[in-house]
């Protein structure tokens, strides 16, 4: 009797020892099919995530081949468009865009020293590294450097030496930090996050007052250009190399006013500011006659209506115009040579740009902003657009349950059909 219940104990030990190991078994194979699922949610709202930035960024790319090209300003709807780019719900997930004008920014293979210098937080020591990282040659500026600093290096890497191919890639040029080149908008959607208005509380450090501070990314590029025709579509007339007739024929002028272009350009004019000064009259001459000699300057109304038809360059594109319809104040104050008389006038032309639905139609109008003068005109007029081709097109998105987020960015350019894609970027983040 003593044997059985000695064993009646011990098959009960059996049989619990194996209720609690099939109870254990249970959890992890429980706990491993959760941890599969989740996985497996992941991997398919990643998926969703990366064609949802695709849908963003086709929407765009639609948005940019509709666009009227005469002119682009910020209240274009590639760029002002609440209802195609913000929280757009798509197969349980949700994406924003965000579209930049590369041509409103400096471009770093055509900037200046000076031009550099005005941009906030720069000093000498970083923008002469800028310059010698871009040019051909091995020989450093006062404060730069050149190829045998960086083979120096701990970890050694070649210099470009030539024009930069991605802006990131001042981050390899002496003295460019990502903050310098980042600011607070670490993932550059033009918005003040909650990450980065919390001081040292996360990435990125920021200051904590209440206002994005965007680094040189958004003043810099290395994309922008312009081709050498009108509003149109048609090539500019060169009026270094056109004869009287043509500027006639073409242009639309009068013989007189032709025939004081062909006989006061010299050696050439520097840029199209050339046909004006601060004594040009406002309208032009109403006498009529004057004989094979006469010669009417250029008037500032005339000058208006043929500014957009007219060119310098013999180039059918030009490298680092920069779209005075788009660019952010501290371009502009850039371009003006910094200091503090350039800063009104950068914001009067903000100013006066805000009140034109479609911005300014030519860069002669610029003459009309309070502040202009025809000096400071002509020393930037070689310098301004007032359309673009090349475009960045941000998009986020995040997916619904697991909130799985994906990004990409795309550099395109417009003017080729269909567009050409320059730089293209997507990566995940959990």
């Amino acid at each position: 009797m003593r044997c059985d219940r000695n064993n009646k104990g011990l098959a009960l030990v059996i049989v619990l020892w194996i209720v609690i190991l099939m109870t254990a078994l249970i959890a992890i194979v429980s706990q491993t099919s959760r941890l599969d699922m989740k996985m497996a949610t992941a991997v398919v709202d990643e998926v969703r995530c990366k064609w949802a930035c695709r849908a963003g960024t086709e929407t765009a790319i639609g948005l940019l081949n509709e666009d009227l090209r005469a002119t682009d300003c910020l209240l274009d709807l590639w760029c002002d468009n609440d209802e195609d780019y913000n929280d757009v719900p798509l197969e349980r997930c949700v994406y924003s865009v965000y579209v930049t004008d590369e041509a409103g920014k400096l471009n770093v293979n055509t900037i200046t020293r000076e031009q550099l210098m005005a941009l906030p937080y720069m000093e000498t020591q970083v923008a002469d590294a800028i310059l010698d990282w871009r040019d051909d040659d091995e020989n450093p500026r006062s404060d730069g450097a050149e190829g045998g600093y960086y083979q120096n290096l701990p970890f050694p890497y070649k210099i470009r030496n030539g024009p930069v191919k991605t802006i990131r890639e001042l981050l390899q040029a002496r003295g460019v930090t990502k903050d310098l080149l980042y600011g607070e908008d670490l993932n550059l959607n033009g918005q003040l996050d909650y990450t980065e208005a919390d001081g040292e509380l996360s990435p990125p450090m920021d200051n904590g007052d209440g206002y994005l501070d965007e680094g040189w990314i958004a003043y810099l590029t290395c994309y922008s250009y312009e081709k050498n025709v009108d509003a149109e579509g048609q090539n500019r007339v060169n009026i270094n190399q056109a004869d009287e007739g043509q500027l006639q024929n073409q242009l639309g002028l009068t013989a007189p006013q032709a025939r004081w272009i062909v006989q006061n350009r010299g050696s050439g004019y520097q840029n199209i500011a050339g046909l004006i000064n601060p004594n040009s009259p406002k309208e032009p001459s109403k006498e009529s006659g004057g004989g094979d000699n006469r010669a009417d300057p250029i008037d500032l109304q005339t000058f208006s209506s043929i500014a957009d038809r007219i060119t310098t360059s013999g180039e059918t594109t030009l490298q680092g115009t920069v779209n005075v319809n788009t660019a952010p104040k501290e371009v502009l104050v850039a371009l003006l040579g910094g200091g503090d008389q350039a800063e009104p006038l950068a914001e009067s032309i903000v100013a006066e740009r805000l009140g034109r639905l479609y911005g300014f139609q030519s860069i002669a109008e610029l003459l009309k902003v309070s502040g202009m003068t025809v000096e400071k005109f002509q020393s930037i007029a070689g310098l301004l657009t007032v359309r673009s081709n090349v475009f960045t097109v941000r998009c986020y998105a995040t997916a619904d349950i697991s909130g799985a987020m994906m990004q990409s960015e795309c550099v395109l350019d417009r003017s080729e059909t269909p567009c050409k894609v320059l730089y293209w970027y997507q990566g995940a983040n959990y």
